[in-house]
Order: C-alpha cells, then sequence, then structure tokens
C-alpha cells in the first residue's frame, strides 16, 4: 500500500463516520479555551473540566487573572499535572495578555507564542479550534497513532510529524484531521492495547497489517 492510498482511505472513512470532531475540552470564550489547554498538557481533558469552572468563577476574564498570583491560583488547579508550574504560567500568561494584547487572546499564532505556557502545540490548537487554521496540532494521541498507523514513518519529534501530516492532508481538513486522530487515539487506537477488532480504519492501518500478515509456508 503507498502512503497516498493510506492517507486517502483514512481521510476517507473519518470524513464518512466522523464529519464532526470538537475538542472535548469545555470552554466558552477564547481565553477559557486558551486556559484549558495550558492546563491539558500531560493531563486528561477530563480532569481539565472538572477543574476549570471554580477557576473560571474565580477568574473569569483575563484581567481577572492578571491580578492574581501564581499562589492565589494554586489551590484551584491542585488536582492538575504540575499545577505549581502551570499556575505561574497562567498567572504570566493573564498579565501578559492583558499588557501587551488588550485582554484578547492573539490570532497571530507566532505572537500567541509568545504567552507563558504557551508553546507551538497550543497555540496551533487554539489556531485550529477558534479560527480554522489550516494547521495540526500534534499532541501525544496524534505523535503515537500517526506512527502506529502509518500516516508517519520513524517521525522523532512533534515537529516532524506535523510537517508529514500537513504535506499529505489537505488544508481545509486539518483542523478537523486533528480531532480524528485525537479521539481515535483516545477510544480505539489506545496506547497498551489498541481495540484493532473494532477499528474503522484497520484495512488502512500499517501495524494492522504487520500484526495479521501470513506467514510465509515453503513449497514442498
Amino acid at each position: 500500500m503507498t502512503t497516498k492510498e493510506r492517507y486517502d482511505g483514512i481521510i476517507a472513512w473519518f470524513s464518512e463516520h466522523m464529519p464532526v470532531a470538537e475538542s472535548e475540552l469545555h470552554y466558552t470564550d477564547p481565553y477559557q479555551l486558551l486556559v484549558a489547554v495550558i492546563l491539558s498538557a500531560q493531563c486528561t481533558d477530563k480532569r481539565v473540566n472538572m477543574t476549570t469552572p471554580a477557576l473560571f468563577e474565580a477568574f473569569p476574564t483575563p484581567h481577572h487573572m492578571a491580578r492574581a498570583t501564581a499562589e492565589e491560583i494554586y489551590p484551584y488547579i491542585k488536582s492538575i499535572s504540575y499545577p505549581n508550574n502551570k499556575a505561574k504560567n497562567l498567572a504570566g500568561m493573564a498579565r501578559m495578555l492583558c499588557s501587551e494584547f488588550g485582554g484578547e487572546v492573539p490570532s497571530d499564532l507566532e505572537q500567541m507564542q509568545r504567552l507563558p505556557g504557551v508553546g507551538r502545540k497550543t497555540a496551533n490548537v487554539l489556531g485550529a479550534v477558534l479560527w480554522q487554521k489550516e494547521v495540526m496540532p500534534v499532541d501525544t494521541h496524534v505523535f503515537r497513532v500517526s506512527e502506529r498507523i502509518g500516516l508517519t514513518t520513524r517521525s522523532k519529534t512533534p515537529l516532524q510529524t506535523e510537517l508529514a501530516l500537513e504535506k499529505n492532508i489537505p488544508g481545509h481538513l486539518l483542523p478537523l484531521a486533528h480531532h480524528w486522530l485525537i479521539l481515535h487515539g483516545r477510544y480505539v487506537c489506545v496506547a497498551r492495547a489498541p481495540k484493532c477488532d473494532e477499528c474503522g480504519i484497520a484495512t488502512w492501518c500499517r501495524k494492522y497489517a504487520a500484526d495479521h500478515r501470513q506467514p510465509k509456508t515453503s513449497e514442498k
């Protein structure tokens, strides 16, 4: 199977069976999504969604959070992974958001990456979700699933995965494909025990083909 055949088959299947795929993080505006994505690093969306209601009640806008110290933010996010570092990032992010961007999350992804706690992946998530920018955020699910099913080959870094996916997936589908791969990795192609028997894209999966390859028999 060629790489193009694999991409075409997987894209066609998801387009038919998952025409709508969205972030599972709960938010009502760009500020809330930015906070949620910062908190979601190495943490589940479920845990983030349990944490953010009280956090947003205490700090409903960037201006409220900008007036808070990391120590004041910490109690609201202490159940999240790396709460000390994330509390510092949230405080710094809010202050810069207010001082340099008027309290509005910038749609320019390079500018967004100047904010504390915001790297390339986080900026790409907001770009894809909020503004449908033709970018491919690569988190642990996307990185792992892409290599396993054969969309990438020996990719060593998230950036290598990002560039490979952006090269082979039509630009207008990238924001949607990001969620296809995340949700597939979260619920079907799970890390330790992938549910291959209920996987709709097994036909095009490199790992599935390798696992089910028939052994050659020698002729007598």
